[in-house]
């Protein structure tokens, strides 16, 4: 199985691929559509972590650019209904953070952002990723500070904003950055201060 490779770009193919060429063996991978917009001119060196996926009728390689991104992946490929289409296209809209705290928040309009993702499907997500993105180093980057009760600031400070009638784009932007250690009133009004600088 092969979990890591590190080549030089021979070039971009169809549908988000890649072939990269390590020791004069061409390898083709097929990467999340940010890690592919960043891909210079052929001949960078590049080094991708990897998922090998066995089907009955091929071997297809997923490349990622960090281990974090690939155990999302993974943990994306054992939901419920999700093939790897759909796990590299979630991973195409959400870094791994975003993923991680759309599910920790319980954030279905995030999920949703993802083309073929609807709200069944998120709620779905949710509850399938919940126990298997719960590990400390993706928590802490996905909630700073987090202290297993931070993920409740946030909320309070969601269902606030959306009840004096934001929606959710304007929340999610200005819930960007905000600490998640302080009292729910304090980071509603840093959100609003946000909210008013962007109107």
């Amino acid at each position: 199985m092969i979990g890591w490779l590190r080549g030089r770009v021979v070039a971009r193919l169809a549908d988000g691929e890649i072939l990269l060429d390590v020791s004069g063996v061409g390898y083709r991978l097929s990467v999340p559509a940010p890690l592919l917009a960043t891909v210079g001119a052929d001949g960078e060196e590049l080094a991708l972590h990897v998922h090998t996926h066995v089907r009955e009728d091929a071997i297809v390689l997923y490349g990622f650019e960090s281990a974090e991104a690939r155990r999302c992946f993974e943990a994306l490929l054992a939901a419920h209904g999700v093939g790897p289409a759909l796990a590299l296209a979630v991973l195409s809209v959400l870094r791994p953070p975003d993923l991680v705290r759309a599910v920790l928040e319980e954030d279905l309009d995030v999920l949703c952002s993802v083309p073929g993702v609807g709200r069944k499907t998120a709620a779905r997500l949710v509850l399938d990723l919940r126990s298997r993105l719960q590990v400390p180093d993706f928590a802490e980057r996905a909630v700073p500070g987090s202290n297993g009760a931070e993920p409740g600031v946030r909320q309070d400070v969601r269902s606030a904003l959306a009840e004096l009638g934001y929606g959710p784009d304007e929340i999610r932007q200005a819930l960007v950055g905000l600490p998640d250690d302080e009292p729910v009133e304090d980071v509603l009004r840093l959100a609003l201060r946000e909210l008013a600088a962007a109107r």
